[in-house]
C-alpha cells in the first residue's frame, strides 16, 4: 500500500520523522497521551506507530504504564488482536509499532452508519469473544475494552490499545483514588474494588459494547460519568434493541458479581451459529489449543546491545529495495491471526528442526564459536545445526536472524551479531562479526554491494563495508546526516538528504560518483526501488496533493533520469522487467488503503495499463514475478491473487493459503514465489497455475516466555531456498522439488 503522506506547517512539522529504524509517513490520529502515524517495516509491512507526547516522555509513573502497555501487547497474539513488532519505551519520545490494520472503529461504524445489522453483531461476538480468550490465555486483563479500541477489518474485529491493560503477575497496580478505564464500559469492581480488577472486567465490557454495537447506545446512558458510573453498579441495564437471541447472554455477561459472568470460552459456546467473514457458516465454539513441548531459545547475554536483529531477509534481486535504517528494537508478533499454540504462557516461537534442513540459532554470546552438529541427512546435502550455550540469555525475546545471499554463502545479522558469513553448500561459519563495536545498539541486515558486505550501525549514524573473505572493515562511511536514508542499487550506495539531494557512492571504494537533486518536491520522501539490474525508480508524490505520484527511472552509476512520469493515484512499485524501457509494475490504492488495482507502465511506448480489481484487496505483501507480466498479492487474510497485466489482463488465480500471518512475497526463477509463516513453515507457490507445490514443518519452540520478532523472508538462490523462523534459526531447502520439503 502507498504510504500516507503529510505536508504542511501544522502539528504534523513537529513530530519526529523516525521512531526507532521506521520512518514516519504520515498521521493515522492522535489522542491525549499521543500521535499514531503509519510507517512500513523493512520487508513493507505497514504498521501503527504510536510516539508519545513530549511532555509525558518525563512523567515516571506515565513511563511505567506505558512500559507496562508494551509488556501487555508483547504476550498477546491471536486471530483478534493487532500484534505488536517493535518498541522502545525508553526513548526520548517512547514508541510502540503494532500492525496497521485497515479498517473503521467500532466507534466510527456506528457513528457513520449507525448499528450493525443482528448478523454482524454475532460476528462482533463470536470475534470478540476469541479475543478476550487469547488476551485472557497470555495472562493480560486489556481494562478498556470500547467501541474505539476495536478495529473492524475485513477478516473480523481487532482489540488494540492495551494502555491500561495489565498482566495478571505485574507488580504495578492502579493507585487508591485513580479511576481507570471509560465509564459506560467498566465493570463495577472497577469502581468498587479497582485494585481487585480481572478477566471478567473484560466480559462484563464486551456486553455493553455489543449493546452499543446493536443499539447505537450502551446498557447504561447518562450525560453525566457519574450517573453513569451509579447505574453500573446499582442498576439494571436497557438491553432494549439488542437481538433477542442474544439477550440472556448479555444479561450473564452485564451481572454485578464477577464470578456470575461466563468466560469467554463459555460465551463461544453459548453464541448461535454466525457466518464466518469469508461467507461460511462456522461454529463459534472453539476447542482448546494444545500446547507444545517447550525447548530453551538462546539469547543474547544480558550485557549485550540492547537492540536484536533486523527484522527482514532481503529476497533476490526482485525485492523492492528498501532504506537500510536502524534495526527495530522489540519483537515482531505476526500479523493478526490465530495461532493458539502460540498465547499459552505468552507469545512463544520454535526451534524444531526438520530432516533436510539446516539451522543457524543465533544466541548468547556473539564472541563465542557457535556449535555446529549434523542432523539427519537429506538426499541432497548434508543438513547441520548450530546453537550456542542455553542459559546465555535473558530477556525471553525470540528474534530471527536476516540475511542476504552473495557469492556462495549468506551474510546474516542477528541480535549482538553485526554479520556473520555462512556457507551456503553446507552451512559452516566462517567468521562472525560482534555488533558491541560502539557502532550502536544493532545493525541491519547486510547487502553485498562493490564486492564488499555493507552494514549499518543500529543507530543510523555509520555504514560500514566488511571483507567478505574475512568480515574486517575496509571503509566505513559517517550517514548520521541522511537519518537513514540510505539505499543500495547494485554496486552503488544512494545517500538522500532532507532536501532531495542524491550523493551516489562506489559501494566497492566509498568513492563519490555524482551528487545532485532528481527535481522532486522538497521533503517528498521518496521512495527508491532496485530490482537486480537496470534504472533505479524513485517514487513520490507530485507536489502538494496526494492523489498523484511522480516516478524517475535513474541510472543509479550515472545519476541520470532516463525518464520519467506523474500518474494518478497514490502508487507504490512492486517489480519491474529488465532494463530501461522494461515495464514497471505498481498497485495502486483506494480511499481505504485497499489495492484497488495494478499498473503496468511501459516507457518505451510511455503506455500505461490499469487493471482493476474486482474486489479491493488488504494487502500485506506484493510482488511482480515472472517475465514482468504479473504481480501477486498475499492479503492479510492469506489469500494469494495473481493479477495480469499484458496479454491476459486482471485476476489470473486465487489461492487460500491460510497463511495469515505471511513474511513478504519473494519471487524466484521457476515461476515460483516463496514466503515464510509465523509458525516457522517455508511455503512454495507455482505462479502458473496457483498451486501449492510444498512446504515445510512448522518451527516452534519451547521458550514460554518468548515472543516473535518481524518474519524475515526467504531468500531464493542457487538451487536453494533459505528461510528463517521466528526463533531465530536460519534454514536451507533444496529448490529443486518442494513437495519433498519436510
Amino acid at each position: 500500500m502507498p504510504p500516507l503522506r503529510s505536508a504542511g506547517t501544522g502539528p504534523e512539522a513537529e513530530d519526529p520523522e523516525f521512531a526507532g529504524r521506521y520512518r514516519l509517513e504520515g498521521r493515522l490520529g492522535s489522542g491525549g497521551m499521543g500521535v499514531v502515524h503509519l510507517a512500513r517495516s523493512a520487508s513493507g509491512m505497514r504498521l501503527a506507530v504510536k510516539v508519545v507526547h513530549a511532555e509525558y516522555a518525563e512523567d515516571p509513573e506515565f513511563r511505567a504504564r506505558f512500559r507496562q502497555e508494551v509488556a501487555a501487547a508483547r504476550r498477546v497474539s491471536g486471530a483478534f488482536t493487532a500484534p505488536l513488532v517493535d518498541a522502545d519505551p525508553d526513548g526520548d519520545r517512547p514508541w510502540m509499532a503494532t500492525l496497521y490494520i485497515p479498517g473503521p472503529t467500532l466507534s466510527e461504524r456506528v457513528k457513520r452508519n449507525g448499528p450493525l445489522s443482528p448478523a454482524e453483531v454475532r460476528r462482533l461476538a463470536a470475534g470478540l469473544a476469541e479475543a478476550l480468550r487469547d488476551i485472557h490465555r497470555a495472562g493480560v486483563v486489556h481494562r478498556d475494552l470500547k467501541p474505539s479500541n476495536v478495529l473492524l477489518a475485513e477478516d473480523g474485529p481487532k482489540v488494540i490499545d492495551f494502555g491500561i491493560s495489565r498482566p495478571y503477575d505485574s507488580e504495578l497496580r492502579t493507585e487508591t483514588g485513580k479511576l481507570i478505564g471509560t465509564p459506560p464500559f467498566m465493570a463495577p469492581e472497577q469502581f468498587q474494588r479497582p485494585r481487585e480488577v480481572g478477566p471478567a472486567a473484560d466480559v462484563f465490557a464486551l456486553a455493553s459494547l455489543l449493546v452499543h454495537a446493536a443499539t447505537g447506545r450502551g446498557p447504561f446512558e447518562s450525560e453525566s460519568p457519574y450517573i453513569v458510573a451509579y447505574q453500573v453498579v446499582h442498576t439494571e441495564p436497557d438491553l432494549t434493541g439488542v437481538p433477542a437471541d442474544l439477550v440472556p447472554l448479555i444479561q450473564d455477561c452485564l451481572a454485578k458479581e464477577p464470578e456470575q459472568r461466563p468466560t469467554p470460552d463459555e460465551i463461544m459456546a453459548r453464541l448461535p451459529r454466525v457466518p464466518q467473514y469469508g461467507g461460511r457458516l462456522v461454529e463459534a465454539s472453539v476447542p482448546d489449543a494444545s500446547v507444545p513441548t517447550h525447548v530453551r531459545v538462546p539469547h543474547a547475554r544480558e550485557d549485550s546491545p540492547s537492540s536484536p536483529s533486523t527484522p527482514s531477509i532481503p529476497s533476490t534481486p526482485s525485492t523492492p529495495l528498501t532504506p537500510a535504517v536502524p534495526a527495530p528494537r522489540a519483537s515482531r508478533l505476526p500479523r493478526r491471526r490465530r495461532l493458539p499454540w502460540l498465547v499459552a504462557a505468552g507469545v512463544a516461537t520454535a526451534a524444531l528442526v526438520v530432516g533436510g534442513t539446516w539451522a543457524l540459532s543465533r544466541g548468547g554470546d556473539a564472541d563465542r564459536p557457535l556449535k555446529t552438529r549434523p542432523t539427519v541427512a537429506s538426499a541432497d546435502r548434508q543438513p547441520w545445526e548450530t546453537s550456542v550455550p542455553e542459559g546465555a540469555a535473558g530477556d525471553g525475546t525470540v528474534r530471527a536472524g536476516s540475511c542476504v545471499y552473495g557469492r556462495d554463502a549468506l551474510y546474516c545479522s542477528a541480535r549482538g551479531v553485526q554479520a556473520a558469513r555462512i556457507d551456503a553448500a553446507d552451512g559452516k561459519v566462517a567468521w562472525r562479526r560482534s555488533a558491541g563495536d560502539g557502532s550502536g545498539p544493532s545493525s541491519t541486515t547486510p547487502v553485498v554491494s562493490g564486492g564488499l558486505v555493507h552494514v549499518l550501525s543500529g543507530d543510523g549514524g555509520r555504514l560500514t563495508a566488511l571483507d567478505p573473505a574475512t568480515g574486517e572493515p575496509r571503509w566505513t562511511r559517517d550517514v548520521a546526516a541522511y537519518r537513514g536514508r540510505v539505499y543500495h542499487a547494485g554496486d552503488t550506495v544512494l545517500l538522500v538528504a532532507a532536501d532531495g539531494t542524491v550523493a551516489a557512492v562506489d559501494g566497492g571504494t566509498n568513492k563519490e560518483r555524482w551528487r545532485h537533486g532528481l527535481g522532486l518536491p522538497e521533503r517528498s520522501k521518496p521512495v527508491f526501488s532496485f530490482y537486480g539490474r537496470g534504472p533505479v525508480y524513485a517514487v513520490a508524490p507530485a507536489g502538494q496533493g496526494r492523489h498523484r505520484t511522480r516516478i524517475l527511472a535513474v541510472d543509479p552509476a550515472r545519476g541520470t533520469t532516463l525518464w520519467e512520469r506523474t500518474a494518478d493515484g497514490d502508487l507504490t512499485a512492486v517489480g519491474a522487467g529488465a532494463g530501461a524501457d522494461g515495464a514497471l509494475l505498481l498497485t495502486a490504492p483506494d480511499k481505504d488503503n485497499r489495492v484497488a488495482a495494478v499498473v503496468r507502465y511501459e516507457p518505451g511506448a510511455r503506455r500505461e495499463t490499469r487493471v482493476p480489481l474486482a474486489t479491493p484487496l488488504n494487502v500485506a505483501s506484493a510482488v511482480a514475478a515472472g517475465r514482468g507480466d504479473a504481480v501477486y498479492l498475499l492479503s492479510t487474510d492469506g489469500g494469494l491473487t495473481a493479477v495480469g497485466t499484458a496479454e491476459r489482463r486482471g485476476q489470473l488465480w486465487r489461492l487460500d493459503t491460510s497463511v495469515a500471518n505471511a513474511s513478504a512475497l519473494v519471487a524466484a526463477e521457476g515461476d515460483r514465489v516463496y514466503f515464510s509463516a509465523a509458525d516457522g513453515r517455508l511455503l512454495a507457490v507455482g505462479t502458473a497455475k496457483g498451486t501449492l507445490l510444498g512446504q515445510t514443518s512448522p518451527r516452534l519452540t519451547r521458550a514460554g516466555r518468548g515472543y516473535l520478532d518481524l518474519l524475515p523472508a526467504p531468500v531464493a538462490a542457487d538451487g536453494r531456498v533459505f528461510g528463517a523462523a521466528p526463533d531465530g534459526t536460519v534454514f536451507a531447502v533444496s529448490a529443486r522439488d518442494p513437495a519433498r520439503w519436510r
